[in-house]
């Protein structure tokens, strides 16, 4: 997705990697100059070019940040296996980061949260930019996001100001504590947030099918996007739970390849 006003980029504009930059650059064989010598050996030359640089040329993957704050884990659970959704779609990578903590460490000391990750680095706002798509992921407070993802939105406005975000592709998913505690109003009240940034919402709606509709168990998750009920904190989410995630993570990598298409 283009970094402005939103616009959808074209064909032409396909991002690839060159074996002799590591940067990624704008064009295609299209774009290539055109030789004014029509002598033979220019067109050799012209042609042993391409063919190097076709042969050493690897199409760059979209890319989809998966940017989540998960307390006790069960954000992050789900966020790493919407990640396996995302990267079982050829072209299409996902990348996970965490926002920002907000709570001091005795305080979490004292909840008894569990140390972060560090594998997973934490994301500035400038970095939204270079997504092509976005998944956030949060647990709920009283029926809407986690202040520490909403701090992270409120540090955003850079972005809102030169529309960076604009047309980007985004959904949510989300853990609560009880089954009426916000599968839905948190991912509701959240849209918002994307809604003055002008980007687009992307919901799971019942895209996975019978899975939707299963009621001989606990099932976190709404048309809104996956979800997991966490209980007193103690509960792992269920295997539905997870392959909810992980097709959320699958139907986002193809709607993103489509707008970008």
């Amino acid at each position: 997705m283009g970094k402005g006003a939103g616009c959808v980029p074209s064909k032409k504009n396909t991002r690839i990697v060159t074996g002799g930059s590591p940067r990624a650059t704008t064009g295609t064989s299209r774009n290539a100059p055109i030789p004014l010598d029509n002598s033979p050996h220019t067109h050799q030359t012209s042609n042993a070019i391409q063919e190097t640089a076709s042969s050493n040329s690897v199409a760059a993957k979209l890319k989809i940040f998966i940017v989540f704050y998960s307390m006790y884990g069960h954000v992050e659970g789900l966020a790493k296996r919407l990640k396996k959704g995302v990267d079982g779609v050829e072209g299409v990578e996902g990348v996970l980061y965490r926002v920002p903590e907000t709570l001091p460490i005795e305080v979490l000391d004292q909840m008894k949260a569990p140390p972060k990750d560090d594998a997973i680095p934490e994301i500035t706002a400038a970095k939204l930019a270079e997504a092509d798509g976005l998944l956030f992921g949060f647990p709920t407070r009283y029926g809407s996001m986690a202040a520490q993802m909403k701090g992270f939105f409120d540090s955003t406005g850079q972005l809102w100001k030169e529309q960076k975000l604009a047309g980007k592709p985004a959904g949510f998913f989300v853990s609560t504590g009880t089954q009426g505690g916000g599968q839905e109003t948190t991912a509701w009240t959240a849209i918002t947030q994307l809604a003055h940034h002008g980007m687009l919402y992307v919901p799971v709606g019942y895209t996975f099918g019978p899975g939707m509709f299963k009621m001989d168990s606990i099932r976190g998750g709404s048309p809104y996007g996956a979800g997991v009920f966490a209980g007193d904190g103690t509960r792992e989410p269920s295997e539905t739970e997870l392959a909810l995630a992980e097709h959320q993570g699958k139907y986002m990598a193809l709607v993103v390849q489509k707008l970008a298409a």
